[in-house]
């Protein structure tokens, strides 16, 4: 427990038989049980998890945590293999629905290659455990010591940042793709995690769906941290996957959020500026082709009418959605 509240842990795994063990072995106190999810892993991931999970349940004292709906957290570790490969944010969709259905209160994401370190999650856990927020999440970027971070990484987490900005609506928040999270039950509630995205960019697409919600996201500071493990990421198809995503995302949002229950004149101004832009910029380059030198400066005002109405949305969208970012800096 933590300050009166059951706490669960997910613990996505793939190929990750050098590391699960620790990450199972080293759970803090306070986590009352951990869905460990096999993502069909090809290695000894899943005997490892299955080893080191009935250590841990056979030196769990004998009384055990119960949840508000009368869920009694016992074992303390519980094992779950996907029978097909889903990516991670499949794994952690599973870790989620079960933490909903045992009832339990704050439900923590723990990396399963070992680069969430205990003391985070401690500071993770208190913006979501004092009500502050629903979601709390690391940012390493509000950490003024990143040398740990490869330069590219940091280049594309700050370009991620921009466009996550734009697609969930939460403007004060930065390091989007940070895996180290928590969040409230009534949040879980309150999302559809059934239509979770599955792959990598689960977290970008969580975020709109939270905002959509009217969940207050908490940014926690955490240091970058990169041992031996190895990314599953491949950037190639990666990029194009989450850039799809994140326009997705985008008009959902505005759909779900200022069309759907009550208009808001805010999409206006983003549909309108995008239109106008566009139209402008197709009418530049079909001139440019054609070396027609007639009516370019009509379509330069299009261009610079649609990037003004463009800006007024994203200001006005800014202005929807302050507040809802708090920001928790390591003391």
């Amino acid at each position: 427990m933590y300050q009166g509240h059951s706490i669960a842990a997910v613990i996505p795994a793939y190929n990750e038989e050098s590391f699960i063990g620790g990450v199972i072995e080293t759970l803090p106190e306070f986590v009352d049980r951990a869905y460990v999810v096999d993502d069909a892993s090809t290695d000894d991931t899943w005997a490892e998890i299955q080893t080191h999970a009935e250590r841990v349940n056979d030196a769990q004292p004998a009384e055990t945590p119960v949840t508000d709906g009368g869920v009694e957290l016992d074992p303390r570790v519980v094992p779950v293999q996907h029978d097909e490969n889903r990516g991670v944010g499949g794994a952690i969709k599973t870790g989620y629905q079960a933490a909903l259905d045992d009832g339990v209160d704050v439900t923590l994401v723990v990396s399963g290659d070992g680069q969430t370190e205990p003391d985070i999650l401690e500071r993770i856990l208190d913006p979501v455990a004092s009500g502050e927020a629903g979601y709390a999440k690391g940012n390493r970027l509000l950490d003024q010591d990143r040398d740990a971070m490869p330069r590219f990484r940091q280049a594309g987490n700050f370009v991620l940042t921009f466009l996550t900005k734009i697609s969930s609506g939460y403007w004060g928040m930065m390091d989007p793709q940070n895996g180290s999270t928590a969040i409230s039950r009534e949040a879980l509630e309150a999302v559809d995690i059934a239509e979770m995205y599955e792959d990598y960019g689960y977290c970008n697409d969580l975020l709109a769906r939270l905002n959509a919600a009217g969940v207050t996201v908490a940014d926690v500071s955490r240091r970058a941290v990169y041992e031996d493990e190895e990314s599953h990421i491949d950037y190639r198809t990666y990029i194009p996957k989450v850039s799809v995503l994140l326009l997705g995302n985008f008009f959902w949002r505005l759909r779900s959020k200022y069309l759907s229950e009550q208009f808001h004149p805010l999409p206006l101004f983003y549909y309108a500026g995008a239109v106008a832009a566009g139209g402008g910029l197709a009418s530049l380059l079909r001139r440019a082709a054609s070396s027609e030198s007639d009516g370019v400066v009509e379509s330069m005002t299009l261009v610079s009418v649609g990037v003004l109405g463009l800006i007024s949305g994203m200001v006005l969208d800014r202005e929807e959605n302050r507040g809802m970012t708090v920001q928790k800096y390591d003391q």
